[in-house]
């Protein structure tokens, strides 16, 4: 991460083409050959603090309280990433706002930037299916504690916890951003996780396009990154654009 820092600095202060790899390396404290050994170009430096955001908006879904229905889920997330001094400071969204300006305008940075968008949705994806079997044992333990309080009993069967839980006890956090995304993670069964289906992975990009665009709209001004046009405010108001939309998963009729 701090060849990510450093590099970000320098594109922010001097500009992507005026920085050289060597230059990063440098301010880095390293040598020209240990930041090769991570990263194929200078572009690719920046890629952690990119992925760093998707981590903690994705982190954010997974830690919203497991009784939040999907849309409740997701706006609890924006409060808690996009809101300056929550997550980032707004310091840090001046430097944010600069670097994707830089995607935008930088054909070699913004393949890193759609890499880094596209990761998150599949990971976004795994989050909204663990938050919805989370759901489904929550209510399966209530049902059981319901049927058990009849006959005396007070706790989840043999394991002896209590039924309610905060779904970031129940789900196993995944590394975020910083792993490849191979078709093996889509549309197939894995040791621990559920299933990521197609309408779990429509879901995530359209949730994933509304933060996206709201952030970059944002950063496309020079507004502050707080009130009513600040990132926060601009993606609440996408996501609440989507009230009617199918959270729960796709069941096929006939004739579909």
């Amino acid at each position: 991460m701090e060849i990510a820092r450093a590099a970000a600095g320098l594109f922010v202060s001097h500009g992507l083409k005026a920085t050289r790899a060597e230059d990063i390396a440098h301010a880095a404290g390293i040598a020209p050959r240990t930041f090769y050994r991570y990263f194929a170009t200078k572009e690719e430096a920046v890629a952690p603090l990119y992925s760093a955001g998707a981590q903690r908006w994705a982190q954010a879904v997974r830690e919203a309280p497991v009784g939040l229905p999907v849309p409740e889920a997701l706006e609890h997330a924006v409060r808690h990433t996009l809101v300056p001094g929550r997550a980032v400071s707004a310091a840090s969204w001046e430097w944010v706002r600069t670097l994707i300006r830089l995607a935008g305008a930088s054909p070699a940075l913004g393949k890193v930037w759609a890499e880094v968008c596209h990761t998150s949705e599949v990971a976004l994806a795994e989050v909204l299916v663990e938050r919805a079997a989370a759901e489904r044992e929550a209510s399966e333990d209530e049902g059981s504690e319901d049927g058990a309080s009849e006959g005396g009993a007070s706790e989840d069967g043999a394991s002896g916890k209590p039924a309610s839980q905060d779904v970031g006890t129940r789900i196993r956090p995944e590394r975020i951003g910083s792993e490849r995304v191979g078709p093996e993670r889509i549309g197939s069964e894995r040791t621990g996780q559920a299933r990521i289906g197609p309408h779990q992975l429509f879901t995530a990009a359209v949730v994933s396009a509304a933060v996206r665009v709201a952030v970059e709209s944002w950063a496309a001004t020079d507004t502050p990154p707080t009130g009513p046009e600040g990132p926060a405010e601009l993606a609440l108001r996408n996501l609440r654009a989507l009230r009617g939309f199918a959270w729960g998963e796709h069941e096929p009729t006939d004739g579909s």
